[in-house]
């Protein structure tokens, strides 16, 4: 029996279980999947009432599993909430690639912002709570969005985006647009007469910004406007 899976029996002892004795090899997988169970359910929970708001009892609750594990594989709400960063920047790394259409790229951020398995309303909440000080993980997002802004200086020199904007302030914009539907739901029940993470509505808006975003082709000019 491996040391996780022997915390995790400690942890939850006395719990009552009508479930069946598993076998040496889901016993192994157990760890993997309770780290999962976790991390999903701090993100609905983060997502309601972000950082502050959570309560590590309530994601232990979502999860079904004893407060103490969050402390033994994440090291409490910190760490819990890190580990989520993580794996949202290990997953953009995949599902946006550098070399993908600018109007594309905007549209899949539109359809993952709502997502609520990726945790989109976490950036709001992290917004509302800046307090200006940046950490490593600060420190590590900024450096991927000045390589998006660079990125976006190269499809201007390709001619791919109008020359004239300055990339900075097209990249927020675009971001801020794809994730209105996720930040937004409110406005955009008003609006459209639908829940905002309909994925009808989800793709109507898309296609909405990646037309939009289209018309910014390249000008050329080399000139500020």
């Amino acid at each position: 029996m491996t040391t996780e899976r022997r915390a995790e029996d400690e942890a939850t002892k006395g719990r009552r279980s009508t479930r069946r004795t598993p076998a040496p090899h889901e016993r192994q997988r157990d760890p993997e999947r309770t780290k999962a169970r976790i991390l999903d359910a701090a993100i609905e929970e983060f997502s309601a009432k972000g950082f502050a708001g959570a309560r590590v009892s309530e994601i232990a609750a979502r999860a079904g599993v004893n407060q103490q594990l969050i402390a033994y594989y994440f090291d409490g709400k910190d760490g819990l909430y890190r580990e989520i960063g993580r794996r949202w920047r290990a997953y953009e790394a995949q599902a946006f690639p550098d070399d993908m259409d600018f109007a594309e790229l905007m549209k899949r951020y539109v359809r993952v912002s709502v997502d609520t398995r990726l945790g989109g309303r976490l950036l709001a909440w992290e917004g509302l709570a800046d307090t200006g000080e940046d950490d490593e993980e600060v420190q590590e997002r900024n450096a991927r969005l000045r390589h998006e802004v660079e990125l976006i200086r190269e499809r201007q020199r390709a001619g791919e985006l109008d020359d004239r904007f300055d990339p900075a302030a097209l990249l927020l914009i675009g971001m801020s647009a794809a994730n209105a539907l996720a930040i937004y739901p409110q406005l955009a029940r008003g609006l459209f007469g639908a829940d905002g993470s309909s994925p009808e509505l989800v793709e109507h808006y898309a296609e909405q910004l990646g037309r939009l975003i289209g018309r910014l082709g390249g000008s050329g000019s080399g000139h500020p406007g």
